[in-house]
């Protein structure tokens, strides 16, 4: 009987623990869609009715808001791309983090040297995170609401003591 052991080169890299973050946004674009149709038909009666009247200065308010309220959720579903990837193996820790334009910044950091670091406040939870080694460190998940933060740190860490206590 021959008893293979679980650190082969090809096993080093297979990951213990893979997850994918992002923001979560409560209005889905559907959604989105029909709240500015309705807005823009609300804005679009008032104005011309507005501007028969004589107030053509209410008008072009009304026409602004409509301008200003689509800006604001392009700009909250732009910062909505955001994401990271966090995976870690026997031989890494990764940490992808991908901007709203697509830009990706990687971080690796071997396992054995990182230390998990979660700042909390007594009363919201987990405030922040940061994994960190000997050379440099980067935050993660900062974008989470506090439920998820807790979820995730409790996962990331007990992914992190199981590749290193393995020998």
């Amino acid at each position: 009987m021959t008893k293979r052991n679980a650190d082969t080169a090809g096993d080093g890299n297979r990951p213990v623990f893979a997850a994918e973050l992002f923001p979560h946004r409560s209005l889905p674009r559907k959604g989105f869609r029909v709240m500015l149709a309705l807005a823009g038909i609300f804005c679009l009666f008032y104005s011309i009715l507005f501007v028969t009247r004589g107030a053509w200065p209410i008008g072009i308010f009304f026409g602004a808001d409509f301008f200003l309220l689509y800006g604001a959720f392009w700009l909250n579903y732009r910062s909505g791309r955001v994401r990271e990837e966090v995976t870690v193996s026997r031989t890494n820790v990764s940490i992808r983090k991908f901007s709203p334009t697509g830009r990706m910044v990687e971080h690796d950091f071997n396992p054995f040297w990182t230390r998990f670091l979660v700042r909390r406040h007594s009363e919201i939870g987990v405030v922040s995170m940061h994994v960190r080694d000997r050379s440099h460190d980067t935050d993660v998940g900062s974008f989470l609401n506090p439920e998820d933060r807790e979820s995730f740190a409790k996962a990331f860490k007990r992914a992190l003591a199981t590749v290193t206590q393995r020998i």
